[in-house]
């Protein structure tokens, strides 16, 4: 079975790409236009590296991308293959600096093969990983359990987004139904205790609609058939979320497709061992020694929203980075 990756990657220091969100941006700074979306702590290198030591297996790497690439990438590498935006979304609805919107039509992608993992650029392997991690007999594996997510005050854009999410889900499956077909995927012994009891407690008290799936925000494995299920499902929101230039309120994300699996039962029950972190400096220790003893499969370094010494905790990442991965790979000019 082949199994591609897609990861979504932006250069927020290239001079062209600014000049041209700053046409469509409005004045005010906020969380869908603010310069932690965007901003690149120069890990990259480290990301390819840790895909050829971890992940070998992978048949292609489709790198999507507004336009620019980072400098050390050999673009002739016969596992690459640069997307640009134009490549596969419509061309009235670009230049795109929405991230819901780019991904949600990541499976049309020219030679995109049925099973892909879908990565963020914050989201990185620490250890081997074996095609099993990501499927089992064709079906994506996911942490399928149920946990209710509480309203977050004030009410930011990807809060949202999920609960926007949420909703899909609940209008096109009945909780009930599922729950008498997927059970044993929902609850199931790939999960913690902790998860299992969630989500029994979840089944008895919200019989009629599921109120959250588990949060892991990491590596995610998709079929295609799936994304293309929510398109035929629901057209005019997918479109409109196309059209937004940056993230807003209506938008929705790439979870809906996840949980769209979930909720058909079209994934088997897998264990997403994922460190998540965002780079507070009290953090950033922790964040060096995660990596550094490679205590988990995969970590998730999140820009933070409030200021941070962003050179000293990049260059301290870097370097921790570079002792579990210190040699150049092939994807590496």
């Amino acid at each position: 079975m082949d199994i591609d990756i897609v990861i979504l990657w932006v250069d927020g220091n290239d001079q062209a790409w600014l000049k041209e969100k700053a046409k469509y941006q409005t004045e005010k700074t906020t969380d869908a236009n603010a310069v932690n979306r965007f901003r690149d702590w120069g890990l990259m290198k480290y990301w390819f590296r840790s895909i050829e030591a971890f992940a070998p297996w992978v048949r292609i790497i489709h790198f999507v991308t507004w336009g620019h690439v980072p400098e050390f990438l050999d673009l002739k590498h016969s596992k690459l293959h640069i997307v640009r935006h134009e490549d596969y979304l419509p061309q009235e609805c670009l230049p795109l600096f929405n991230a819901c919107a780019i991904e949600m039509s990541i499976h049309k992608i020219q030679g995109l093969a049925e099973h892909f993992i879908f990565f963020n650029d914050d989201m990185f392997l620490l250890r081997p990983l074996t095609p099993e991690h990501f499927f089992h007999r064709g079906l994506p594996r996911v942490n399928g359990s149920e946990t209710v997510t509480a309203p977050i005050i004030p009410l930011r854009t990807w809060h949202a987004i999920f609960y926007n999410d949420l909703g899909i889900i609940n209008k096109h499956f009945s909780k009930k139904t599922a729950v008498v077909k997927n059970r044993s995927k929902y609850i199931n012994r790939a999960y913690d205790l902790k998860s299992n009891i969630k989500t029994f407690a979840m089944e008895l008290l919200y019989k009629n609609q599921f109120v959250g799936f588990k949060y892991s925000h990491a590596a995610a494995s998709f079929c295609k058939q799936s994304f293309e299920e929510l398109w035929a499902a629901e057209p005019m929101l997918l479109q409109e979320t196309t059209k937004h230039r940056f993230r807003e309120d209506r938008d929705v994300n790439q979870w809906a497709v996840l949980w769209w699996q979930i909720a058909s039962g079209n994934f088997y029950p897998g264990r997403i061992d994922n460190a998540l972190f965002t780079v507070h400096p009290w953090m950033v220790p922790e964040i060096c020694s995660t990596i550094r003893e490679q205590s988990h499969d995969m970590i998730c370094i999140n820009d933070p929203d409030d200021p941070t010494d962003f050179e000293k905790a990049s260059r301290q990442i870097q370097e921790s980075f570079e002792l579990i991965l210190p040699n150049k790979c092939s994807f590496e000019k």
